[in-house]
């Protein structure tokens, strides 16, 4: 009896020390596959790929935004931040991120596209966003647009709406400004500004290009410029005229 005891002891804990042994071994497994996984020298994200239609950003410049700082290995890059490190840079919209295995960091860059200048200092994109970015870099006849800065979506709907109308007919805006209280002014690529008010604004277009063939055969535009033409009445237009820049 005494003996079947000793036995039933002995497997008892040759048990528990097989199972203490098979669990440390796991342990150890575990720490050393994370110590693999983490390691940037085991698993290194070694190729960089940078793709999309850059016209203002440099693949180099990119590349320098992500390696800024390390990468991690395959499995610990947060690709959420890699991808606030190039969103950083000014002419960037949107960026796309993912790894591909073994060791490629896939890195897709959409840029904002300029379609206007906004307060003389600041860009408006394609999506009516507004961005800070090198202006210089913009070609000159972008065009200008000044207004509240709630209101950018307005003033842009507002330029588009009469630019339509005005380069249907040989006219091309240069600036167009939004007043706090949503009043439109008009400058024209030749220089000619043009008030046209709050309310019906096409229409006051419409009587500009109307009126204006009798503008320029008006005896004061012989020898004078153009100024203003103020559209803001029920009828009719009131011109104004500079003179004439001499050429030296």
């Amino acid at each position: 009896m005494a003996a079947e005891q000793r036995l039933r002891s002995v497997n008892f804990w040759s048990g528990v020390v097989v199972l203490c042994l098979t669990i440390a071994g796991a342990l150890v497994g575990i720490y050393q596959l994370n110590e693999v996984l983490t390691d940037e020298q085991q698993v290194p994200l070694s190729e960089l790929s940078v793709q999309g239609d850059l016209h203002y950003t440099a693949s180099e410049g990119i590349r320098r935004a992500l390696t800024a700082e390390p990468l991690g290995s395959f499995f610990t890059a947060n690709v959420d931040d890699l991808r606030g490190r190039v969103e950083q840079l000014p002419w960037v919209q949107k960026v796309s991120i993912r790894k591909v295995w073994p060791d490629k960091l896939s890195v897709y860059v959409t840029e904002h596209k300029p379609v206007a200048m906004w307060n003389g200092d600041r860009l408006i994109n394609q999506h009516q966003d507004v961005f800070r970015a090198d202006i210089t870099r913009v070609e000159s006849s972008l065009p200008q647009l000044f207004g509240p800065e709630n209101a950018v979506k307005e003033t842009w709907k507002e330029f588009h709406r009469v630019q339509q109308m005005l380069e249907v007919n040989g006219f091309q805006i240069k600036a167009l400004r939004l007043t706090e209280r949503f009043a439109v002014n008009v400058v024209l690529a030749q220089g000619i500004e043009i008030k046209l008010g709050r309310e019906a604004t096409l229409e006051r277009i419409k009587r500009f290009i109307d009126v204006f063939p009798s503008i320029v055969e008006h005896e004061k535009s012989k020898n004078n410029e153009i100024d203003t033409v103020d559209l803001r009445y029920d009828t009719g237009a009131a011109v104004a005229w500079r003179e004439a820049k001499s050429e030296s």
